[in-house]
């Protein structure tokens, strides 16, 4: 299953959409270590040939890529005598011959492969700095925030052992468990989540991918969040999958994972402060996104390289949180019993439908599935 994610990101790929400038190398004296300087021509490598200046699914693969490497770490292994993996340092690329053999990572080979052939290119940085900062800078790219970027992880020793990314068929509670040993809490699980707003599903459900409501290209929209509490009303595609949950709408592909988290009252009142505050999408999002690129690591012995991260893109203008037209706050399944879901205005218009994209364009001969090149 392929879904940016953050379950397996949480299973990833992209709706591709062009941004209106391409971001530039920040400089602004804050860090002048020299070491920091192979980054410039990094910079310009994967803007041009990963990521070809546009937000899509070669910048969403490469967040995909950076969870299911840093989440490969479990401390409790370690403590048993067992191998934990290494977290944030690059071990899916390394030992990919390994790691792309686990379930949750299929769909990733094409990335992986393109990804270390350029990797190898720069011989000053190890694969897990070469992931971290092309995550970085996709995530600028997709009009999300500026996350910081830490160099000189030390190169992987061995591949993370399966088991260890949560997939999106686990309950609430395995998840929560997992995420809790990798070092996260329910809450930056929920602020990762946010990358769920620029996703496609083509693994699960081949006869319905997915789109998002808003065609606006940006990584972090709390709309997201909105959507994911509308009930369920029908099995897009062909029915019912493991991972998929009822979808409010036709050929809209609901993640099981995100509509439990939606709803548990471990995390509904978190869930629920997006969409009452949307200001906080960002801020959150990026703190997540670094605490995830150190997981394993350790800071001290790292040299801050935050100015090689891309300044400003001209971003695209994102609606706050409403509901799509024909829904009212009656069709909102408000899980948070702390405090009454806000009032947000719906759509004019009839019921909101979400066409499939067009095919054709990326390998696709028309029959859900795309063809090996």
């Amino acid at each position: 299953m392929r879904f940016i994610s953050l379950l397996s990101i949480l299973h990833g790929a992209a709706f591709i959409a062009a941004i209106p400038t391409t971001p530039t190398r920040r400089d602004d004296g804050n860090d002048t270590n020299p070491k920091c300087d192979v980054y410039k021509d990094v910079l310009s490598t994967i803007q041009t040939t990963v990521f070809e200046n546009v937000c899509g699914d070669e910048a969403l693969d490469v967040l995909r890529i950076a969870f299911h490497d840093a989440i490969g770490f479990s401390p409790a292994l370690n403590k048993s005598g067992q191998w934990g993996g290494g977290g944030a340092d690059g071990s899916i690329m390394k030992f990919s011959d390994e790691e792309l053999l686990i379930d949750q990572n299929v769909g990733l080979d094409t990335s992986i492969i393109r990804l270390k052939a350029i990797a190898l290119q720069f011989v000053d940085i190890s694969y897990g700095d070469f992931i971290y900062y092309a995550a970085a800078v996709a995530t600028r790219m997709c009009s999300g925030p500026r996350m910081k970027f830490w160099h000189g992880r030390p190169a992987p020793i061995a591949a993370s052992p399966p088991g260890l990314i949560p997939d999106p068929s686990d309950s609430v509670t395995k998840i929560l468990d997992r995420m809790a040993d990798a070092g996260f809490t329910p809450e930056e699980l929920i602020d990762l989540l946010a990358s769920h707003s620029l996703a496609v599903q083509e693994d699960v459900d081949l006869t319905i991918p997915f789109t998002p409501l808003d065609s606006t290209p940006t990584v972090l929209d709390t709309q997201f969040y909105v959507e994911t509490l509308l009930e369920g009303t029908m099995w897009p595609g062909n029915g019912s999958n493991p991972g998929e949950a009822m979808s409010p709408f036709p050929d809209e592909f609901r993640l099981q994972s995100d509509h439990l988290l939606a709803r548990d009252d471990r995390t509904a009142c978190y869930w629920q402060s997006f969409i009452e505050d949307e200001s906080v999408l960002g801020p959150r999002f990026a703190k997540a996104m670094e605490k995830m690129s150190l997981v394993g690591q350790d800071v001290d012995s790292l040299i801050d390289c935050s100015h090689m991260v891309p300044d400003s893109v001209a971003a695209a203008s994102v609606r706050g949180p409403h509901l799509p037209a024909g829904k009212s706050l009656a069709d909102i399944e408000a899980s948070c019993k702390d405090r009454p879901f806000p009032t947000i205005s719906a759509d004019s218009g009839p019921q909101t439908s979400i066409p499939k994209p067009p095919r054709g364009n990326d390998g696709d001969d028309g029959d859900g599935a795309a063809d090996d090149d």
